[in-house]
This record gives C-alpha cells, sequence and structure tokens, in this order.
C-alpha cells in the first residue's frame, strides 16, 4: 500500500490544534511539505517547530483569519504563485451551540462564510496546481451531524450539511482530473470544542462535567472519546495514492455512534 507523500505538498487549515495539528503532523512524517494555516502567528511558529522533518522538506505557515474571506484569498492566491498543493485539509472551528430557533440570523451567515465560502476561496487557488499534477486530496473535516443532527448544536448541524452537499457536487467535477473530495467526521474527539460541548452538557443535564463526560462516553460503542490522532489516521489515509478510487463519501470516525450507515 503506497502512503508514501514525498513530493507533496499539503495546505492544513487550523493546524494549531486538535485535529489540524494532528494531521499536519502525520502528513509530515509521509513525507509531505506541510504549510500550516491559522490565525494566531504565535502558534503557527510553536506548531512549526513540532513538525518532522525530513531530506527536502521546508514546511511553512499562512497566516489567515476566516472570518476575512477576501484577505484569506489574497493570502492563498500568493502561495500558490510560488508552489502548487496537491493536498488541502479545510478544517474550521465549529460554530457555537444552542437551539436553532434561538440562533440569530447573522450567526448563520458568518458560519456560512467561515466554512464554506473559505472553503471554496482555498479550492479555486489549489485545483489548477492539482490539475497539473493529475493529483489533488481535497479533505473536509466536518461532523457526524451530516449524517444524524445533533441536539443543541443547530447552526453547526445546518452550516456542516452545506459543506458536506459541496463536497459530493465538488468530487462529481474533480474527479476526471485526479483529485478527490471526501468529508471526514469526528465523532467526540478530545479538542478545545469537545470540552466546550461537554461544559454545555453538563448545564443542560444537571450534572459535574465529569458525570456529563461519562455520560456521553457511554453513548459510544467504544466507550471513550477519540484521540485526534486517531481522526488524523483517516485523513493520512484520504490523502495518500492508495485512496485514490475513494471519492464523494462521508467517513465516520466516531468510535460507532452514528445510528445511520
Amino acid at each position: 500500500m503506497n502512503l508514501d507523500l514525498k513530493n507533496k505538498n499539503a495546505l492544513i487549515c487550523g493546524s494549531t490544534a486538535g485535529i489540524g495539528k494532528a494531521s499536519a503532523i502525520q502528513l509530515a512524517e509521509m513525507g509531505a511539505t506541510v504549510t500550516l494555516v491559522a490565525r494566531d502567528e504565535e502558534k503557527l511558529k510553536k506548531t512549526l517547530l513540532e513538525l518532522p522533518f525530513q531530506e527536502g522538506q521546508k514546511h511553512n505557515y499562512l497566516v489567515a483569519d476566516f472570518s476575512d474571506p477576501e484577505l484569506l484569498r489574497k493570502k492563498v492566491n500568493k502561495a500558490v504563485e510560488n508552489k502548487a498543493f496537491h493536498i488541502l485539509l479545510n478544517n474550521t472551528g465549529g460554530p457555537k451551540g444552542g437551539a436553532i430557533f434561538s440562533a440569530d440570523v447573522s450567526e448563520f451567515s458568518n458560519a456560512f462564510s467561515q466554512h464554506l465560502v473559505c472553503n471554496q476561496i482555498l479550492v479555486q487557488a489549489v485545483v489548477p496546481g492539482m490539475k497539473n499534477a493529475d493529483f489533488g486530496r481535497i479533505i473536509n473535516i466536518i461532523s457526524t451531524s451530516v449524517k444524524q443532527p445533533i441536539d443543541g448544536l443547530g447552526v453547526s448541524n445546518t452550516i456542516r450539511g452545506a459543506v458536506a452537499n459541496w463536497s459530493k457536487t465538488l468530487a462529481n467535477e474533480l474527479g476526471q482530473f485526479g483529485i478527490t473530495v471526501n468529508n471526514v467526521l469526528p465523532g467526540f474527539t478530545a479538542t478545545d470544542r469537545l470540552d466546550d460541548i461537554v461544559a454545555n452538557a453538563a448545564k443542560k443535564l444537571n450534572k459535574t462535567e465529569v458525570e456529563a463526560s461519562a455520560f456521553m462516553k457511554n453513548l459510544v460503542p467504544a466507550k471513550r472519546f477519540a484521540q485526534p490522532g486517531e481522526v488524523a489516521n483517516a485523513v493520512a489515509f484520504l490523502a495518500s495514492e492508495a485512496a485514490s478510487y475513494i471519492n464523494g463519501i462521508n467517513l465516520p470516525v466516531d468510535g460507532g455512534r452514528t445510528k445511520s450507515l
């Protein structure tokens, strides 16, 4: 099985923490040259030092805030002038929790911009290089909510569903060029966002956070939360040559929690 990513360039969004950071490390270990993308330059510098280096790799970073799509467009268009990217990981922090009925309309438009619009900007920038290389991997970190909506995440459920359908449509258009587009759907994963979800669950259930965490783990057949690296393993496989005929899928990495097939 060919999992070698030498001579491949990867653009990894949300790469200073959680799943994004774990994915950046994993792809670098497989030989890819990684460009980190996040809004905090100090965290980017720190993460850059944690990436494994092999001969020929020249990892770097791009400071960008997804709340400013036009600035993101300028920066990524400048980046692709210097090199082509073969792998794109779209990964943006989810909208805040809450019931969908009480969400302000601005929450939907902001989330749509930060997720779908920014994804589109990035794809339009990197796809020409992927076409020239006859190799491309676009991977989107979204949510199991595209298969089964999650209570208390109304805005996220809505926007993640939009990204999933955007992704499937894109997969149909780009497959002929050797470019695959797939979604990874993390379940409960030990990240800062999960800490917030546990805290909200504790309030809703009138339990301590320890009790709420135990309750949530019990919903998972594996009876535990995932580590970011376990989700990154799925990203790494989809980014590889070995996954060349896997296209347009939603891949849950959730320990079996999602009830649908």
